[in-house]
């Protein structure tokens, strides 16, 4: 049963590694792109890791597995800000089919602040 279970774990995180990759290679633009490879290549390594720990059974390789799905989790989101902040503020062009821009003319460059949305106008959800 163990064999399946690793298996069917391998299988999974190599399909979503394939598609983080393919994803990285065919999306338009930059954020897209951010977004393919954090969310997939996120849960294909984290499914490795646990193939790898059920694969090896032993006690040292479960915790280390658990360790870099850890790392993962806790880096992959504060990465893939980061890059999407610095395309932002760098001016990349995004895909025209993103026509919405929720931080026009809120964020100050020179201060590195973001002013709150006016919601003076607009009914509360």
């Amino acid at each position: 049963m163990i064999e399946l279970l690793v298996a069917a774990l391998m299988l999974g995180g190599s399909a979503f590694a394939l598609v983080a990759a393919i994803g990285v290679w065919r999306l338009p633009d930059a954020m897209m792109r951010m977004h393919a490879s954090s969310k997939a290549g996120t849960l294909g390594g984290s499914m490795l890791f646990l193939a790898v720990a059920f694969g090896l059974g032993d006690f040292g390789t479960a915790v280390r597995a658990v360790a870099g799905i850890a790392f993962l989790l806790l880096t992959a989101p504060v990465a893939s800000h980061l890059i999407g902040r610095a395309t932002y503020l760098l001016d990349v062009p995004l895909h025209p089919a993103q026509t919405r821009d929720d931080l026009a003319g809120r964020y100050d460059l020179k201060s590195r602040t973001c002013r709150p949305p006016d919601t003076r106008g607009r009914e509360k959800p």
